[in-house]
């Protein structure tokens, strides 16, 4: 916060310009406001592919009956790995020039139409990243969810049997509402965290094509310490901190009032 009030590149004397970076940012940085809708529409997405797979994955491990302990390690090693190793392979399973393992996949199956330029692509680029995500961090969130289910006794399963409710049912309108706070907790530390991710957007695009798949970290990064406007990169950062606290706590506040 206090470096955000000052003009600095990192090496002369700092310069204090009060809140001229906070109106850059607001009024003339057109990348902001781009990375700023991509922030929001690539959180959408890649909450909402965690949660989805996450909770399908536990709840039918919750009927696997032998080697569920292999099925949850395999499902879990992705988290363990680093975005650096994993950037590295989805580039190349992305690939274009010469034919990914997608694409090859595609061109297998006489199914060329599906075939996308994957991270060059505009109007698919922030998909594929929170593909990416998703498939990095499902993993977690399908152990909590999982955590969660298995306590449920199994009587009232039986109850519900015996009462006609199907496996769809049964899920909707037993077990959800009995992990329900977990489930809020989950999506909460899902919010704060993909809003602040910078590791797998960086690594794959560098916010390209263009600025397609910029995002509020990616470019909090290049103007600090690419083009060494550390003060604008400040006000940037704490731009960040203030946008995590009002969108987490605005989701907390409806979600726990709903509840």
């Amino acid at each position: 916060l206090a470096y955000s009030l000052y003009s600095w590149n990192g090496i002369s004397a700092m310069r204090y310009i009060g809140f001229d970076n906070y109106v850059k940012l607001f009024t003339r940085d057109d990348i902001f406001r781009e990375a700023l809708r991509n922030n929001l529409v690539y959180v959408c997405m890649s909450v909402s592919m965690k949660v989805v797979a996450g909770m399908v994955l536990a709840v039918l491990l919750t009927y696997v009956r032998f080697g569920k302990e292999m099925y949850k390690t395999l499902f879990f090693v992705p988290a363990i790995l680093s975005s650096v190793v994993l950037s590295q392979l989805f580039t190349r399973i992305y690939a274009t020039e010469p034919v990914g393992i997608l694409n090859g996949f595609f061109r297998i199956l006489h199914l060329e139409m599906l075939e996308q330029a994957w991270l060059s692509d505009k109007s698919i680029v922030l998909f594929s990243i929170a593909l990416v995500d998703a498939f990095k961090y499902t993993g977690i969130y399908m152990v909590i969810y999982y955590t969660a289910l298995i306590p449920i006794p199994d009587e009232l399963i039986e109850s519900a049997n015996l009462d006609g409710a199907n496996a769809v049912q049964q899920f909707f309108y037993l077990k959800m509402p009995l992990i329900k706070g977990v489930f809020i907790a989950s999506l909460i530390m899902l919010l704060s965290g993909t809003l602040k991710e910078f590791d797998l957007p960086y690594l794959l695009t560098g916010g390209g094509p263009g600025h397609a798949s910029e995002m509020v970290t990616t470019h909090m990064y290049k103007t600090a310490f690419s083009t060494m406007q550390y003060g604008y990169g400040s006000a940037l950062a704490f731009f960040i901190v203030i946008e995590c606290l009002l969108i987490v706590g605005a989701f907390r506040k409806i979600l726990l009032t709903k509840e």
